[in-house]
């Protein structure tokens, strides 16, 4: 895969996992270990998915603009 598709495989990545745990904690959380979690688990984390895909390409950009603002240059830590 071309370099160029870099940000869009790690944002399709991060948010596949960030979204698989979360919906995974809330689902344990409200459902427990009750028999069919992890369809429930599952069910829940297929939609937050789809939410948080393009959610993570609209937001890091913005995100790596507020931690450049935030964080001193290494020319600026001497």
């Amino acid at each position: 895969m071309s370099p160029r598709f870099a940000p869009v495989l790690f944002g399709f990545v991060l948010s596949a996992l960030m979204s698989l745990i979360v919906s995974g904690i809330a689902t344990l959380r409200n459902a427990g270990l009750a028999d069919g979690f992890v369809t429930l688990w599952l069910g829940a984390w297929l939609p937050s998915w789809l939410v948080a895909f393009p959610t993570v390409l609209f937001v890091a950009p913005l995100a790596r603009r507020l931690v450049g603002a935030l964080v001193k240059s290494p020319a600026q830590v001497r």
